[in-house]
């Protein structure tokens, strides 16, 4: 677990699908709140709501000193771990009303925002249907409905259905069964979410681990797949890392008390937790662990990884009772992760020598006997592989963009491990996203998901043998929504020690202008190798349609260019994320896709990060930030090992208690650079069971924000206290936060005119 969570969420697809016009004509009763942007007007001044005076958190003089140097925290005291001391929850809610107010006067337009968001949606629907046995699985929403129904339905064809086949609908069609439905389990709760949801092999069976806060531990329970009738005891206190090793046992995941996945567990049914047998305990707290099946089903492979050194056991399903393995030992700087296939075991490695990764295999009885399959090229990463009975799928990235090359594995014979043939499957938009699906084992067929940042996101059935695509699903966007309005590209912009940084960028061809006078959204994140692909969201068109451009810094920290573009953004290279970005949005200016007046940021999480160190050092750049759950009190929380994440990210962010490293990261910490200084308009989110950024670093940042910035700029915090890192769980409530932050933006921009409350 690390602070990756604000990659799912603002730009990318997973937070919902939404109504606006293409002809961008507003609903009637929004029309006369709309205009092009006046970056000579400032709304909230001329806003009745701006007179109010905004939150004053008390101060209280806090030193730290370390290796000489005295930092003063005067805003330390909001730091509960309990998150129950009533004068913070004071200060929070008296922030959230402050922030309710100054909004009050664009509520009317947020409201209309919202629903063509959410008119945008095909609120019943169902999801491509996935084939386990002799059961099509997949999930529905209903119209109205927060959450999923899980369901299923029986395959009733004698034959083997062809993976190409649509689920019947029809009468010939079996009886949909719900097996779980979110919306029942969610009543009484302000947040629900179901972390994993697994299938026994027999189709008898699903546990699922059921999270009822957002602090993101959970409790597992099992039930029968008809009834619905609980199996067993509860597991509780568990990550939602949970597998079944046969019909009747489940491995899971338990954490220490710094939420740090410590230990793998195995259950059986019908026994208590109390009894449970511990496979394999982690002791190295920059260690965590993690679990996954092979496509096979037939080995659970567990890997003990830090953020630079991964290695794996492994437990035969059909031997339970000898235990885990070691696969390969822990060797500092080697990353590994494994599948299994037959009589050999899948390896991709990763050291430093070869950075971008090869693939290896080994047999099952010798696991020191690899052979090389597929070698490590400079150009290309390998990033994942995906195991078949006669195939391997290697998903790669070679100059920022991700492919897939399937390859042909023979069954038998001496060349049994030789890649045959080769083939790339081609993508038809200039920058897009592709990710892995479900698919069987012994099928031909690869499933993937693809959308871009003008198609929405759409579910391939792959054949490997002929290399034919079938479209399986495209999520439908109503409200008249035409692909070939919006333009995507992909430019570069060239840092200042040498390299190309790619930028994705889409827009509607009809409305922008690229004379500078557009107005420009522009996301980063660039921290953990994460790869922010340029994906889907529909509630983005709310902005889109309003003439915006959006676009996607792909800055180093990043793995978008491979594993050295995350090296050069990590430890002593970490401010080369912040230039980066920079350098991006001085790009975009100068090459007339916006200007001063009309360039917005957004990041969230590690991508807060990002944003409060940049508009600390230039805050003239931009008009509007937005800082989602942003971890802004690097140095504190690095500093205390009692922090959740903290000793498993010293590898990421180096350790403070060295002095190099505690000197570095206080140069561009975001908390400890505020100046007296002029601000952009500020957005602020957190949550106050977040076990990835404690609420207290945001609160603390717009506290000390507005002790000293100098200007009249909004500054806006709102503190979700019924929720975690990912924010509100109900995908309707989700489309609500979007469209409270674009009312924010507009807002901000001189793009709506205010109205009484």
């Amino acid at each position: 677990m690390f602070r990756l969570g604000g990659v799912s969420s603002f730009p990318l697809p997973f937070a919902g699908r939404l109504f606006f016009s293409p002809l961008f004509s507003l609903p009637p009763l929004a029309s006369h709140l709309f205009a092009r942007p006046n970056p000579s007007v400032s709304i909230s001044s001329t806003s009745a709501a701006s007179m109010a005076a905004p939150p004053v958190a008390k101060k209280a003089r806090h030193e730290m000193e370390m290796f000489g140097d005295v930092r003063v925290d005067n805003y330390y005291w909001l730091r509960d771990d309990s998150r129950s001391n009533p004068d913070v929850l004071s200060h929070l809610k008296a922030e959230n009303a402050y922030t309710d107010l100054m909004m009050s006067d664009v509520k009317q337009f947020e409201d209309k925002i919202y629903a063509e968001i959410r008119g945008r949606i095909k609120e019943d629907d169902i999801s491509a249907p996935v084939r386990r046995g002799s059961y099509y699985y997949y999930e529905r929403t209903l119209t109205g409905k927060e959450y999923v129904q899980h369901c299923r339905r029986l395959i009733t064809n004698d034959g083997p259905a062809s993976v190409f086949d649509v689920m019947p609908t029809g009468p010939e069609a079996s009886e949909e069964h719900v097996i779980l439905d979110e919306n029942i389990k969610a009543q009484g709760h302000d947040y629900y979410s179901i972390g994993a949801f697994k299938v026994s092999p027999n189709n008898k069976l699903v546990a699922y681990a059921e999270d009822t806060k957002g602090d993101e531990i959970y409790t597992v329970y099992v039930i029968d797949a008809e009834n619905g009738t609980p199996v067993g005891t509860t597991l509780k206190e568990v990550t939602s890392d949970i597998e079944w090793a046969g019909d009747d046992t489940l491995i899971y995941i338990t954490m220490d008390e710094i939420l740090r996945p410590d230990k793998v567990w195995l259950h059986k049914l019908g026994s208590d937790q109390s009894s449970d047998h511990c496979l394999y305990h982690e002791k190295d707290d920059k260690f965590s662990l993690d679990l996954q099946i092979s496509e096979s089903k037939q080995y659970l492979f567990v890997g003990s990884e830090s953020k630079n050194t991964r290695s794996i056991f492994y437990l035969d399903v059909s031997k339970k009772e000898s235990g885990l393995m070691t696969l390969t030992p822990r060797v500092y700087g080697v990353d590994i992760s494994a599948s299994h296939r037959g009589n050999h075991f899948f390896i991709k490695r990763r050291s430093e020598e070869f950075y971008n990764s090869e693939l290896l295999a080994c047999p099952l009885d010798n696991v020191s006997e690899t052979k090389v399959l597929l070698p490590h090229r400079e150009s290309v990463k390998i990033q994942d592989f995906q195991l078949f009975n006669d195939h391997i799928a290697v998903y790669e990235r070679e100059n920022g963009l991700p492919k897939v090359t399937v390859y042909g594995l023979p069954t038998t014979g001496e060349s049994i491990l030789q890649l045959q043939g080769g083939r790339t499957i081609d993508f038809v938009d200039p920058v897009y996203s592709v990710d892995s699906e479900e698919s069987e084992f012994s099928s031909k067929i690869l499933r993937f998901s693809y959308s871009s940042m003008r198609t929405p996101p759409s579910v391939y059935d792959y054949d490997m043998n002929t290399g034919t695509s079938v479209l399986k699903k495209i999520e439908k966007v109503l409200g008249g929504f035409d692909a070939s309005n919006y333009v995507t590209e992909r430019k570069w912009a060239v840092a200042s020690d040498g390299p190309r940084v790619p930028i994705s960028i889409v827009y509607r061809k009809d409305l922008v202008k690229l004379d500078g006078s557009d107005p420009l959204l522009l996301y980063g994140y660039g921290s953990y190798e994460a790869c922010i692909d340029p994906s889907f969201k529909a509630s983005r068109l709310s902005l889109v349609d309003r003439g915006f451009i959006f676009a996607i810094a792909h800055i180093r920290g990043g793995g978008e260019m491979g594993r050295q573009w995350y090296e050069n953004g990590k430890l002593l290279k970490k401010k080369n994320t912040f230039t980066d970005f920079i350098t991006c949005a001085e790009y975009l200016i100068e090459n007339k896709y916006c200007s001063k007046e009309k360039i917005c940021i957004n990041g969230r999480s590690a991508g807060g990060l990002l944003m409060g160190a940049v508009v600390n050092m230039r805050p003239d750049l931009f008009r509007v930030a937005v800082a989602g759950v942003p971890f802004v009190d690097v140095l504190t929380t690095m500093l205390d090992p009692s922090i959740p994440l903290t000793t498993s990210e010293w590898e990421e962010w180096g350790d403070p208690r060295k002095e190099e490293f505690y000197f570095y990261m206080k140069s561009y910490s975001p908390v400890d650079n505020i100046k007296a200084q002029n601000y952009p308009n500020i957005l602020v989110t957190a949550g106050l069971n977040d076990p990835r950024v404690m609420y207290s670093e945001p609160a603390k940042f717009v506290a000390k924000l507005r002790e000293m910035k100098t200007d009249d700029n909004m500054l806006l915090f709102k503190c979700e206290l019924g929720a975690g890192h990912f924010s509100k769980s109900g995908r309707f409530e989700k489309l609500q936060e979007d469209a409270f932050t674009y009312a924010f933006i507009l807002k901000a921009l001189g793009m709506v005119a205010p109205t009484s409350s």
